[in-house]
């Protein structure tokens, strides 16, 4: 059913909610995980600390799927999570992309935006959104 798996993540509580559901997904359906972190080039971080902290995320990941015997595929990119997670979804011929979402509403949400929102509207694949 599923051989592919995206799963973007920023390191948070959510995102490692979405990351064990994928991981058990994969486990199940014996299929591989694409862990994408897009190092957002809106932030005004020095590009060094932005992207050892996105290596560091990917690499946590990939040692949490490791234990359960699911193979992780590394995705670290430059750009605006919004455009490049479509984008990478269909490059990787993702069959699922389980997000997790931080649960903003009102002015918080208006503000900031949701990535998970975007990325449900943007994708063609089936979109599991994890709270």
């Amino acid at each position: 059913m599923f051989k592919t798996i995206l799963v973007p993540t920023d390191g948070s509580e959510y995102a490692g909610r979405a990351e064990d559901v994928a991981i058990s997904m994969a486990n199940k359906y014996d299929a591989r995980i694409v862990g994408v972190y897009v190092i957002d080039e809106k932030l005004i971080y020095p590009y060094d600390v932005l992207e050892d902290e996105g290596k560091a995320i990917l690499k946590k990941l990939s040692e949490k799927a490791k234990k359960e015997d699911v193979v992780v595929d590394e995705i670290l990119v430059f750009g605006d999570p919004r455009k490049d997670i479509p984008t990478i979804t269909r490059r990787m011929n993702a069959d699922v992309v389980v997000i997790g979402t931080h649960g903003k509403k009102g002015l918080e949400k208006l503000i900031l935006g949701s990535v998970a929102e975007s990325i449900l509207k943007s994708v063609e694949a089936p979109v599991l959104l994890v709270k």
